[in-house]
């Protein structure tokens, strides 16, 4: 298995929060390091910055480009989706958690950095989720 990671929404979305300068510190460390980035984060960090973010629309899908400028994004297709119907029946994952995960074992990630889902948990011998501000 190669040393590639991928990132859940959540730990993007710190990279605008000014009043945790620490998680905000390490979500721009692990952004450096090219991660993977499933199409389903993308979509989930549009929605939530274009909340959080005094920016146009406009503003907010060119901000997103640059900010994606190093990283690989990952499409859902629909084998995606036939790997995540089987780790919400195996692990119990939320829909939208099973697709990230789902994409990330399919991009042979060892990593995937997320604070909302089940830290340490290994998935299908693969791939292994991490808290990274814990």
């Amino acid at each position: 298995m190669a040393n590639n990671i991928a990132l859940d929404t959540n730990v993007l979305i710190y990279l605008h929060d000014n009043s945790n300068l620490n998680k905000r510190a390490v979500a721009k460390d692990l952004l450096s390091d090219n991660p993977f980035i499933s199409s389903q984060v993308v979509s989930e960090y549009l929605n939530v910055t274009r909340r959080l973010l005094p920016l146009s629309k406009e503003e907010i899908l060119v901000q997103a480009s640059n900010l994606f400028v190093g990283c690989t994004i990952v499409p859902v297709l629909p084998n995606t989706l036939i790997l995540a119907s089987t780790l919400v029946k195996k692990y119990n994952f939320q829909l939208f958690d099973a697709v990230i995960v789902a994409a990330a074992i399919e991009s042979d990630c060892a990593i995937l950095y997320s604070e909302d889902m089940h830290n340490g948990l290994v998935v299908e011998n693969k791939l292994t989720i991490v808290n990274p501000f814990i």
